[in-house]
């Protein structure tokens, strides 16, 4: 199947999606418990690899032989807490490109101060919805949980001076996808309500935009490559589905399907 694309966005980021399924690149998640499952099943899906290791122990030996490095502080744990920073000190070290998606900071006292500590290692993609995006730059609070207080066009300001901290590009996700970089400014009104309903698809996205920065050098082209994929992937499922629970399962067909 080729998923409709009346506006010639997939055109554009086409490239990215084929050289994920060509190069099959291999992703290290430090990511939520409660989204692993969605996260692996998606990243395979979509043609690339996942790696799930989180330990002081193993996460920064292990990370040596992936292709990019996700970094999601959802459920963060002990083992989370230690294993972080040492790890993307080795991505930093060996140029390994790393997506942060600052999950559920704002209040949360220990996985705010690092979400911000992180950026100073310049990830290539910071991806979170807008409140999120709003306390990682410590203008706002956060939102509930994973759920955004905010829409996408009120972090606006904020993705831009994250994206001048960085250099590297931060997608803002809701309603309406923005994608910032210095410079650069894109919009996608696409997707599904849907997503919101199942569990794990913000993390899914951010290992998307991972798997898409393996092969892509360019963060805005890779970000918004991700953002794509997620948005095209959730309409195709949300039209065939009957509710939630079988969303899930045509959005792990959906992300096979785009693009070809």
């Amino acid at each position: 199947m080729t998923t409709t694309d009346h506006h010639g966005e997939l055109a554009g980021v086409a490239h990215v999606l084929r050289a994920v399924r060509e190069q099959q690149p291999l992703v290290h998640c430090l990511t939520a418990t409660v989204s692993m499952g969605i996260v692996a099943d998606g990243l395979l899906a979509a043609g690339a690899r996942p790696m799930m290791t989180e330990t002081l122990q193993e996460a920064p030996t292990l990370d040596s032989v992936a292709d990019a490095l996700l970094v999601n502080l959802g459920t963060l744990s002990t083992d989370g807490m230690e294993g972080i920073p040492a790890t993307v000190e080795v991505a930093v070290r060996e140029e390994r490109p790393w997506v942060l998606d600052p999950t559920a900071i704002g209040i949360a006292p220990v996985r705010t101060p690092l979400a911000r500590d992180l950026l100073a290692a310049r990830p290539a993609v910071v991806r979170g919805n807008a409140s999120e995006i709003l306390a990682l730059d410590g203008d706002g609070t956060g939102g509930r949980g994973a759920d955004s207080r905010a829409r996408p066009e009120d972090a606006e300001q904020a993705a831009a001076r994250i994206a001048e901290r960085t250099g590297g590009a931060v997608a803002v996700s809701g309603a309406v996808d923005l994608v910032l970089s210095v410079g650069r400014r894109s919009r996608l009104a696409r997707g599904s309500a849907m997503l919101t309903r199942v569990t794990g698809t913000g993390c899914l996205l951010g290992a998307l935009s991972a798997a898409c920065r393996a092969v892509e050098d360019d963060p805005h082209t890779a970000a918004l490559a991700a953002s794509l994929w997620m948005d095209l992937a959730g309409e195709a499922a949300a039209a065939r589905a009957a509710g939630p629970g079988s969303f899930r399962v045509h959005l792990l067909d959906a992300l096979d399907e785009v693009g070809r």
